[in-house]
């Protein structure tokens, strides 16, 4: 069965791979899934934001997106996140192996089950992200020429708006580490569908209130170099993973 990445901002290819469009009908609308040749494994390739980056975070149709590769028979998902960081031991270009989250979005379709025909389910969040996928990443990194850091607290915001420094200082007080506007409610979704999920995320600023403004990554060979490295970890990953194997929790 194939395994799937959700890329987001910045990565919106595979490099050295081929990108064949697949549109898939869900309950929840069309979403367009991508089927990736030359990666070795059969392998799906889902950019939340569009290969053009034409879909803001709080617009994404994360339930179509998540059936979509239920439906393709997806049970292993990496998901990768560009953040800002919070946590003054996460510097730009860091790499983190997401293992809880804080959630402060609104408005969004967050859940499959609502009640009615679809009934209710109070899906136990105790270990979001997916063990076996996660240990995996970790014991591959080494091989790689990458910063990446064990656990990390995500905060999802709404966006498409950056955060303010007072939020920044009060979810630095909750213990965030990296602030994104994406991972949620993927996570919990994928968890209600039940897929093996893990979430990875790289940092390409200081979040509000470090410096006077937020200055993204100027250095482009340097992220260039990250990107190219995580993405070659990530398809080792699914690689050196198997379905049967995953432990779902």
């Amino acid at each position: 069965m194939p395994a799937a990445i959700i890329a987001g901002t910045l990565m919106y290819d595979i490099p050295g791979m081929t990108l064949i469009d697949k549109s898939i009908d869900t309950p929840y609308g069309r979403t367009l899934v991508y089927e990736v040749q030359g990666a070795g494994p059969e392998l799906i390739f889902l950019p939340r934001h569009g290969l053009q980056h034409d879909t803001p975070p709080h617009k994404i149709n994360y339930r179509a997106n998540l059936k979509a590769l239920e439906m393709l028979d997806v049970k292993r998902v990496i998901a990768v996140n560009a953040v800002g960081s919070i946590n003054k031991g996460v510097a730009p270009l860091d790499i983190v192996v997401v293992s809880d989250y804080l959630d402060f979005t609104s408005g969004r379709e967050l859940s499959f089950f609502d009640g009615g025909d679809s009934g209710v389910k109070h899906v136990d969040m105790s270990t979001p992200y997916c063990s076996y996928l996660r240990e995996q990443i970790l014991a591959l990194a080494p091989n790689y020429d990458i910063r990446i850091h064990p656990q990390g607290v995500y905060v999802c915001t709404n966006g498409p708006r950056l955060e303010s420094p007072a939020e920044i200082r009060m979810y630095e007080k909750l213990g965030g580490d990296v602030v994104g506007m994406t991972g949620l409610p993927e996570a919990v979704l994928a968890k209600e569908l039940d897929l093996c999920y893990a979430s990875v995320s790289f940092s390409i600023n200081w979040a509000a209130g470090f410096m006077d403004t937020i200055e993204f990554i100027s250095d482009v060979e340097g992220l260039n170099r990250m990107q190219k490295n995580l993405m070659e970890l990530l398809l080792k990953t699914i690689e050196t993973t198997t379905d049967d194997e995953c432990s779902i929790k």
